[in-house]
């Protein structure tokens, strides 16, 4: 079976799993396991941050960044096809009174400037209205396709926060990602935020665990929200191991993926009934989109049974990601059968 729901379905490398064996560990809601400690300044060094926080998950992460940004009551700015917004139950609502406030996705994954500058209403000249407390950027886009945020556009919507006095959140689960697709230091991206967020599970092939970096008070603050989240690991360096190795030995590799994805997109857009344009594609992630007389369920259905795994990511389009567990070869196979899956579903 061929796995190309995400890049969450990555297994540890062998280096990985020998890391993991022979991690120094301690507790680290104590501060004291030193596998956590070293990944920790190894991000933030990375990140071009004072000090960062190692959390279970990606959704935790935003979560976590997100409120320590916001106050109950207080406006989260962010792209109406944002993660955040779509794909992670709410949580800063539900669980921090925060308010999403969203604006229009554009294209190329760009929240256009004079949007922003209409969702961050006068709050301190009108009590009508909720006060603006972040604005959330998302940085490679899952639902545009892997889109990177040019630098250039990041520096601008930087500028145009702190002259509100908006911290500006980037949700850069794929970071790497964009530094590899676009051949620049994450730090080109980073220095225009307050605050960042970005996955060792993914593409980077760890086991779990996410990392926040920011400022070291910031990141104090976030500490406590971890603990109260219920994110506060023991042990944790056995799986900190493993996202050093993820930091030192598997960004470069993103080339390949990315490479797998452009091949896979061309395959695709061969085949009868399979709609996309290839050149779109930067990163890892493909979407397509299926005939409307085949029902993207029964698409994915289809898939399965010629043994593809896809996923639908709304209306008519599917999402097929390349990572690690996945060669050119694979890709190749892969567009052969989602070709015999369409045509079996028209």
């Amino acid at each position: 079976m061929l796995d190309l729901r995400s890049d969450t379905v990555t297994l540890p490398t062998p280096e990985m799993r020998r890391a993991m064996a022979a991690a120094d560990v301690g507790d680290d809601v104590y501060g004291e396991d030193p596998s956590v400690n070293a990944l920790e300044a190894l991000a933030a060094e990375r990140m071009g941050k004072e000090a960062a926080l190692f959390v279970p998950s990606g959704t935790m992460g935003n979560l976590i960044s997100v409120l320590t940004h916001a106050r109950r009551g207080q406006e989260v700015i962010l792209g109406d096809e944002s993660h955040i917004f779509i794909h992670e139950a709410g949580g800063a609502s539900a669980l921090g009174g925060a308010i999403f406030h969203t604006v229009k996705t554009q294209p190329d994954a760009t929240l256009a400037l004079d949007d922003l500058a209409r969702a961050v209403r006068p709050a301190s000249q009108d009590v009508h209205y909720a006060e603006a407390a972040v604005v959330c950027l998302e940085n490679t886009h899952n639902r545009r396709g892997g889109a990177v945020l040019p630098p250039e556009y990041v520096a601008r919507a930087g500028a145009f926060a702190r002259e509100r006095g908006l911290p500006v959140h980037m949700d850069g689960a794929r970071i790497f990602n964009a530094s590899v697709a676009l051949g620049r230091p994450v730090t080109d991206w980073t220095q225009h935020v307050s605050s960042v967020q970005f996955c060792l599970s993914k593409g980077l092939a760890a086991p779990a665990g996410s990392i926040i970096a920011s400022g070291r008070e910031f990141i104090a603050r976030a500490r406590r929200l971890r603990k109260m989240l219920g994110g506060g690991m023991r042990q944790a360096g056995i799986l900190a191991a493993a996202g050093i190795v993820a930091l030192t030995q598997m960004v470069d590799r993103l080339a390949e993926d990315h490479a797998n994805a452009r091949q896979l997109a061309g395959d695709l857009a061969a085949c009868p009934g399979i709609t996309l344009d290839p050149p779109v594609v930067q990163t890892n992630i493909v979407i397509f989109t299926v005939p409307e007389g085949a029902p993207v369920d029964a698409f994915v259905a289809a898939a399965r049974a010629e043994g593809v795994l896809v996923s639908g990511v709304g209306g008519p389009r599917v999402r097929a990601v390349t990572h690690h567990g996945i060669s050119a070869a694979d890709c190749s196979r892969a567009a052969q059968a989602l070709g015999r899956a369409v045509q079996a579903c028209v």
